[in-house]
């Protein structure tokens, strides 16, 4: 067997997620990058040009960056020379630069790597309808006046309508679902009640607004400047004052009327970009490096699109298996909270004795996951889920919480737009 090398979670850094108002936000995802990396790189006893790569997730990628990551890399004066690419997994994207930087460095091939993840789901573009881009087909390929007059009356208003990408890319092309009914599906398989998913929703609010006013983020969130000269200092979702009678008024949004998730439970839609830079022992040596965390393994799973909720439970499962852990031996989780009902869905499969027995081949139950373990610091309810950065993101706060609880081991993990699971385990160094 070829001898593998430890890998160690050096530092990282992340934007403020700041959330979609119903118009283009300040930054397009390559400038959320480069907020977060240029401050990073500054506080590194190494230069820029010194990495091996550059992985980035990027779901959404904007026509005038293509491939963000080597754009990212340029902008952020890392050398013509520096090798870059883009990684798309959906929701999974950040954690797979992560994943694959990694799975680089562990095998010899490298020592040094920038993994990130970047979103602007703000600059999600408009697509027409499939009529409307037949119509203007027509006007580019009418053959003289008559023709071209003749095509031109063929206009409907429905053509001037165009459709946000972004609603497209949450229904699933499979299943015809969109990611809230998958939920809803998971609500109804588990008995999770709106009471329960706001419940949920509140307390993740009420930590993450705890976290911003302790001063838990100072190393990690760090201010972005748009170019009118403004400045994001917070994730701009968390509602303090968030309560369950206030959240019990919102109507459901993807099964009306008797549904489950509501705006109020579901995660926000949201911009933002983080950033981890990975090393090799050797490289910890040569540059002098504290390391917060070690990476010591990974895991990706599939099933069902309908119930992609549950992929951290297929992809955690297995993963502790392999090195022998259970609940007991896992300090602090970090779970995507991409709805509430998605999350205490996976929470009672774990606790189910017959699902784990069916479905993860287990002899009983996998475990209770204490809720002062979990998302200690709220998540993405309450501050956001810019698809291709959240898994880096919970990563990057996962290593920090470790360091700063004193806990010794982590795992984090998302479900993935499409059926499918991503989780890592962390330990504190």
């Amino acid at each position: 067997m070829t001898k593998t090398q430890d890998v160690f979670l050096i530092d990282g850094a992340r934007t403020p997620f700041l959330k979609v108002r119903g118009k283009r936000g300040p930054f397009t995802p390559v400038d959320l990058a480069v907020q977060c990396g240029r401050p990073l790189l500054a506080r590194q006893p190494f230069s820029a040009d010194a990495f091996d790569m550059v992985i980035l997730g990027c779901v959404n990628v904007i026509a005038d960056e293509m491939n963000p990551a080597r754009v990212a890399a340029l902008r952020l004066g890392m050398g013509d020379a520096m090798v870059a690419f883009t990684v798309q997994i959906n929701c999974g994207s950040g954690m797979q630069s992560i994943d694959t930087a990694f799975r680089t460095i562990r095998e010899g091939s490298g020592d040094l790597i920038l993994a990130g993840g970047a979103e602007a789901l703000s600059h999600a573009p408009l697509v027409l309808q499939d009529d409307a881009v037949d119509w203007l087909a027509g006007m580019q390929t009418a053959s003289g006046p008559l023709a071209t007059a003749q095509n031109a009356l063929q206009i409907r208003p429905k053509h001037l309508k165009p459709v946000v990408g972004l609603e497209r890319g949450l229904t699933d092309p499979i299943t015809d679902m969109s990611m809230g009914q998958t939920a809803e599906l998971l609500a109804h398989h588990f008995g999770i009640t709106r009471s329960m998913a706001d419940t949920y929703a509140v307390e993740s609010h009420t930590r993450l607004a705890a976290a911003q006013q302790d001063g838990t983020f100072a190393h990690e969130v760090l201010p972005a400047f748009d170019r009118d000269g403004n400045v994001y200092c917070d994730d701009d979702g968390v509602r303090a004052d968030s309560s369950v009678d206030k959240l019990r008024g919102l109507k459901p949004v993807f099964e009306k009327p008797y549904g489950q998730v509501t705006a109020g439970n579901s995660s926000q839609v949201t911009d933002g970009a983080s950033w981890c830079i990975l090393a090799s022992a050797d490289a910890v040596k040569a540059h002098d490096l504290t390391p917060i965390a070690r990476l010591v393994d990974s895991e990706w799973a599939a099933l069902d699109p309908s119930v992609m909720g549950l992929g951290p439970v297929m992809s955690v499962t297995p993963l502790l298996s392999r090195h022998g852990y259970g609940v007991a031996d896992v300090d602090l989780w970090e779970i995507n909270e991409a709805f509430a009902a998605q999350v205490l869905a996976c929470l009672a499969a774990w606790q189910d004795p017959r699902f784990c027995r069916d479905v993860l081949g287990l002899d009983d139950s996998f475990g209770v996951i204490p809720r002062d373990k979990l998302n200690i610091h709220g998540g993405a309810i309450a501050l956001g889920h810019p698809v291709g950065t959240s898994g880096n993101r919970i990563v990057l706060h996962l290593a920090n919480a470790l360091k700063a609880t004193g806990a010794r081991r982590g795992v984090a993990t998302e479900c993935i737009g499409g059926g499918q699971g991503g989780a890592m385990i962390l330990e504190a160094v």
